[in-house]
């Protein structure tokens, strides 16, 4: 199993697909990658060379920014937008939709599980 950028991508996938495995890498940086590195679009991590693998190891670290850096940076950013106290940052300090969402009906996903509204009577039928 090679490791990249401290992941261990699985070794029965295509290149192409298994660089996906590693946070801040799309399917557009993988494809730069391997044309950058030289390796057949088809050709599988199990058929990689050593060789290979150091090359792609060496261009991930040297060109682009991923996994532990990136998801620093991304929480460097959002806690400067907090702290500045603008809308953004206002939103992401209450867990609510940052980029103009609807919040009257949706966005249960950030606001989480619904709550009971306290001092109402539930109406009974018969």
């Amino acid at each position: 199993m090679a490791r990249i950028a401290g992941v261990n991508i699985p070794t029965n996938k295509r290149v192409l697909i298994a660089l996906r495995y590693i946070h801040g890498i799309g399917p557009a940086m993988a494809a730069e990658i391997c044309q950058k590195v030289g390796i057949a679009n088809d050709r599988r991590v199990n058929q990689l060379t050593d060789a290979e693998i150091l090359q792609i190891r060496e261009t991930i670290d040297r060109e682009y920014l991923v996994e532990g850096d990136l998801r620093r940076e991304v929480a460097t950013n959002i806690k400067r937008l907090m702290d500045l106290g603008c809308y953004r940052g206002l939103r992401h300090r209450r867990s609510l939709p940052v980029r103009g969402q609807r919040t009257h009906t949706n966005a249960r996903t950030r606001k989480g599980p619904a709550k009971a509204i306290a001092g109402k009577k539930q109406a009974t039928r018969k």
